[in-house]
């Protein structure tokens, strides 16, 4: 089983800075400052608003060990169109983290209708399509041959859940049905998202 490690807050910014998002490096710094929290929060996420970093600019930069994303049956534009579901309140910040995550062993081989349901009923919230993408640029090692995890918090109006996982071993980034269940995959979430102290 892959586990997500803690890093601190100043280590997820350092990993984003590396992964050349923007122009600016100065103002991202800021931006991302801005999300620094009272308290290290564990297994966190740092995240940017799609207004500081396009969805489809920060997956082009997902890399494991070396090699690129591949994208699987979705476009850069597609991506975009992946929004929060109804009981997902993200920030309205332009950075924030999401803490406590799971990635979601429990709900492998779970249908992700299933797995969202159990995850809601339990107080915690999916993870969306730009949290697992965060999470991915910090921690590549999240994903492994036979493990990925889905991002139930993002979906476009259909029965498509955006997915992590690794094929022909490089990091791609697709969509599985929300009633088909994969022993390889499964569900990821939070227990909280907050803004900046």
């Amino acid at each position: 089983m892959v586990e997500m490690v803690t890093l601190s807050f100043d280590e997820q910014v350092t990993a984003l800075l590396e992964r050349d998002l923007v122009d600016d490096e100065s103002r991202f710094r800021t931006v991302l400052e801005s999300a620094r929290p009272a308290d290290e929060a564990p297994r966190s996420v740092l995240t940017v608003s799609r207004e500081v970093v396009p969805v489809s600019v920060a997956a082009s930069r997902v890399e494991r060990r070396g090699r690129p994303v591949v994208l699987g049956q979705l476009t850069p534009d597609d991506l975009e169109t992946f929004l929060p579901i109804e009981p997902v309140e993200v920030p309205d910040s332009p950075a924030y983290l999401a803490t406590d995550v799971d990635l979601g062993a429990e709900s492998r081989n779970v249908r992700p209708e299933d797995a969202l349901r159990d995850i809601l009923d339990a107080g915690r919230s999916p993870l969306t399509l730009d949290e697992g993408i965060s999470l991915v640029l910090q921690q590549p090692e999240v994903i492994a041959r036979n493990w990925g995890f889905s991002m139930a918090g993002s979906r476009r109006g259909d029965q498509r859940v955006p997915a992590f996982w690794i094929s022909d071993g490089r990091p791609k980034l697709g969509w599985c049905w929300d009633r088909n269940p994969h022993t390889w995959l499964g569900t990821a979430s939070c227990s909280e998202r907050i803004a900046g102290a």
